[in-house]
């Protein structure tokens, strides 16, 4: 594999570059989001540039996992940035770190670094990070398509090939974003649970070891929990799973091996959760 420069110098000053994110994840069912997303991206004419989408959806229904298949068709290296409401405009662009006799090192984020080597850019979980933080992307998300690092004292351009995407929980626990910055994520692309075949699938994809009847069963509970508007997952669905398979793995006895599936509901999702079990 070849390894990419991890230092370079810009009017001057030295930023350091981090590595590209790696997942194993595949990506099924859902392609007319896919579609939307990769549209959203192409560059038409040498006047045109990538837009910038946010994708919006319960959280669990795999909106990272959407934005990072589309990268990996793009055949793009991807570079994950989680935001937090502690999430600072340095925390996006470039932090100093105190290396010994008083230097500093400037250290790009991942954004940056995806903004320098023409990568993905994912902002995971966009709107917990607070107004002042977005303030510092704007001119990245408009025709200007740079930043500006007050800390290194340097603007950054963004390479042609740079996409960025953001993900966003449809959720009470997140901030409502200023319009000059909803004006620049666009399009907005919603994600929402996927029907009980795909749902299927993704659950056989991620869990390849587990057998077709837990598969069925976790699917139902999922379906039904869907049906009643509740926000179990398909992440949800593969933790059950998973718990369900090492209860089993574990168990003394026939009696403890047939109730895995049920307990591993109840210990992950509560009480609540089991009103949507198959025989409970």
């Amino acid at each position: 594999m070849d390894r990419k420069p991890d230092l370079v110098r810009i009017s001057g000053v030295e930023l350091h570059l981090g590595m590209p994110d790696e997942l194993n994840v595949s990506w099924v069912g859902q392609e007319e989001a896919m579609r939307q997303l990769l549209a959203a991206w192409l560059v038409l004419d040498e006047h045109d540039l990538p837009m910038s989408p946010r994708l919006i959806g319960k959280p669990g229904v795999g909106k990272t996992s959407l934005a990072w298949a589309a990268a990996e068709r793009l055949g793009q290296d991807v570079y994950i940035m989680q935001a937090t409401v502690d999430t600072r405009p340095e925390d996006l662009i470039v932090t100093p770190v105190l290396e010994g006799q008083g230097q500093l090192r400037y250290v790009a984020s991942p954004l940056v670094t995806a903004m320098i080597r023409g990568g993905v850019a994912i902002l995971d979980e966009g709107n917990r990070m607070s107004e002042k933080s977005w303030a510092s992307l704007a001119p990245l998300l408009d025709t200007r398509r740079y930043v500006e690092s007050i800390i290194a004292g340097i603007k950054i351009k963004a390479h042609p090939l740079f996409r960025f995407v953001a993900t966003m929980n449809d959720d009470a626990s997140t901030f409502d974003l200023p319009e000059y910055i909803q004006s620049r994520l666009q399009p907005q692309i919603l994600l929402d649970f996927p029907e009980r075949e795909e749902e299927l699938a993704i659950l056989r994809e991620n869990l390849p070891y587990a057998d077709s009847q837990i598969l069925e069963y976790v699917t139902d509970f999922l379906q039904q929990a869907h049906s009643a508007e509740e926000r179990f997952s398909i992440r949800d669905g593969i933790n059950i799973i998973r718990y369900a398979l090492k209860l089993r793995s574990a168990s003394a006895s026939e009696l403890e091996a047939r109730i895995a599936l049920p307990l591993a509901v109840k210990t992950i999702l509560g009480m609540e959760a089991m009103r949507y079990v198959r025989g409970a």
